[in-house]
Order: structure tokens, then sequence, then C-alpha cells
């Protein structure tokens, strides 16, 4: 018998044979941040590469700020109740989201040990709109420092409550308002991450996406550390929320729409957001924002024979101020 060597006796570790560039390309699908983190304590070389991954998803488990109120009901719920009592108290004032840096484990927070990130999904633990049993909202919104635009569909999927125009307008609103707060509670994220080329801002629930792609990323970091900036289009961010610019919408309505398989749609809306002087003027500018928001694979793709519908239904133009 021969003895052995040392090399033959010791374990080797298969990812000692990998390149940097493979594992990193591993990491990458992993993707998920928590386990990510967990993966910096598996050995010395991981602990080094983890924060070079540049695709990056984070679930947001649950958001705290120590200055959250008491109350059960949800100051947005107040909003949107003030909106059918009075037409005229359509901007009331709501439940801001917690500012970023207080919040213990906030994505800010959470990120900073990742130096390259290039592209960054977020995921929050729930959809913002708390709307009466049946309705169905779903919007996909893109910004730069503000709204460059929004699509929203809404309908019931039982019998339609039917509360018109107005309705049709609170749901508008009410997806406006959930964008914005979002894009305001990334802004931080945004700034501090310079390689960042596409963000998207997602729940669980598919209710609602903001989209920030590389224009949007730099646009909004040219702002600067400023809280309140003022500007042509006049303040941008106020009340822990991106200010909504005054914008044109678009609205296609059908009272009772049947698509796929018998499936019925009571007071089919579709409506289409842009700020006021970019765009907007012809209807078939609509079709690209549509198609880009409704027409992919996955969820949105079950909606896609509607909007085609409701695409060409008559469209009528409303116009709303900033808030």
């Amino acid at each position: 018998m021969f003895p052995l060597s040392v090399s033959d006796s010791e374990p080797t570790d298969g990812f000692d044979g990998l390149p940097d560039s493979l594992i990193l390309l591993i990491f990458d699908q992993i993707s998920d941040v928590k386990t990510l983190i967990r993966c910096r304590s598996v050995s010395k070389r991981f602990n080094s590469l983890v924060p070079q991954s540049d695709s990056l998803l984070l679930r947001v488990d649950r958001v705290i700020s120590t200055t959250d109120s008491d109350s059960d009901d949800s100051l947005l719920i107040t909003f949107l109740r003030s909106i059918f009592k009075s037409l005229h108290d359509f901007i009331y004032p709501y439940k801001p989201l917690p500012n970023v840096t207080r919040i213990q484990n906030s994505p800010t927070q959470i990120l900073r040990g990742f130096d390259k990130i290039r592209e960054l999904e977020i995921e929050l633990p729930s959809s913002d709109l708390k709307l009466d049993k049946g309705a169905v909202i779903k919007w996909r919104a893109e910004f730069g420092k503000t709204l460059k635009s929004c699509v929203i569909m809404g309908f019931c999927e039982g019998p339609d409550r039917d509360g018109g125009l107005k309705m049709r307008v609170v749901w508008t609103i009410s997806a406006l308002i959930a964008a914005s707060a979002r894009h305001y509670m990334m802004l931080e994220v945004v700034r501090e991450h310079k390689n960042l080329q596409k963000l998207t801002i997602s729940d669980r629930e598919s209710e609602g996406v903001v989209v920030m792609v590389k224009d949007g990323l730099e646009e909004c970091r040219e702002c600067g550390e400023e809280e309140v900036k003022v500007g042509e289009s006049g303040v941008w961010w106020r009340n822990n929320r991106t200010v909504v610019p005054a914008v044109r919408m678009r609205l296609r309505h059908e009272g009772k729409l049947e698509v796929g398989d018998g499936v019925k749609m009571e007071g089919a809306t579709l409506v289409v957001v842009k700020p006021v002087g970019k765009g907007g003027e012809s209807e078939a500018e609509d079709l690209g924002l549509v198609r880009g928001a409704f027409g992919g694979r996955g969820e949105a793709e079950e909606y896609g024979e509607a909007v085609e519908k409701l695409l060409k239904r008559r469209g009528y133009l409303l116009e709303m101020n900033s808030f």
C-alpha cells in the first residue's frame, strides 16, 4: 500500500475551480437579496463576491415606521371617502409612507452592501389600494424625477355598483397616489446606486408596478439631495410622496365586457395618463403604453383581450391639476 498524499487525503471544494465570473452569474440567477446575504457567510470568497451581484430581487416582508399612527384606518381610506362626499375634496390628506431613513431594515439599508446593482426589483408585501369588494385595479407607471406616464385598468368582477365617472376618477387618483408614494420611497436607493439602470417596484398581489429606466434614473439623480425642488412644473416632492404634475387623461369605458372563456367585466375602464405638454394628444400614442403595460406574459396577459376591445372604444379627454 502506498501512503496517501496530503492533497489526496484532504477534501476539495468544487467551487474553488470555478472562475469568479461564473459564480457571479449564479448569484445573479438567484437574485433574491435575503438568500444572497446568507451566502456571504459560506466563505470569504462568497463574502467578497456577493456584493458584486448586479441583478437583485428584494422582497420586503413589512414596513415599520416609528411615526405610524395607532389607528387601524389608513388615512388613504379617509382620502377616498372624502371624494364620495364631495367632488371638491379630491385631494384630501392621506397617510404618508414613512421616511425610509427611519425604517428599520428599509430597502436602502439592506441594499447598502451591494455596490454594482444594475437591475433591481422591489416587491412590497401588499397592494396600496383598499377598494370595495369585487373591484379590481391594475396599473403601471413610469417615472423620472416625476411621473412620465401611467396606464390604469379597472373593472368589477360582480355587479357594477356603477359610481359613474366619479368612481373612475377615484380609481385613477388612487393609482396615481400609490405610484407617487412608491416612487418617493425609492429615491434614496436611486441616489446611492449610481450603476442602477432599471428599477421595478411591484407588490405581492400584482396590483401595480412603478418602473424607472436608465434615462429616468439619471434625471432623478440630477435633482440632488434636496427633499423639495421647485422648477417649471412646481414642487416635485412633498408630504412623503412625489407630486403628480398636471396631467391629461384619456378614458375609455365599457359597461359590460366579456372576454376569454365567458369572463365578464362590469364597468371595464382603461385610462392612459400623461403629463400635460408631454404628448398624449393623439389616441395612437396610447397604443404603445397600453400594450407595454398589459401586453406581456403573466397576469397582465390575461387582460390583453379586454385592453384590445377597450382601445377600440371612443376615448374621453380629461385634465387634472397637479396634486
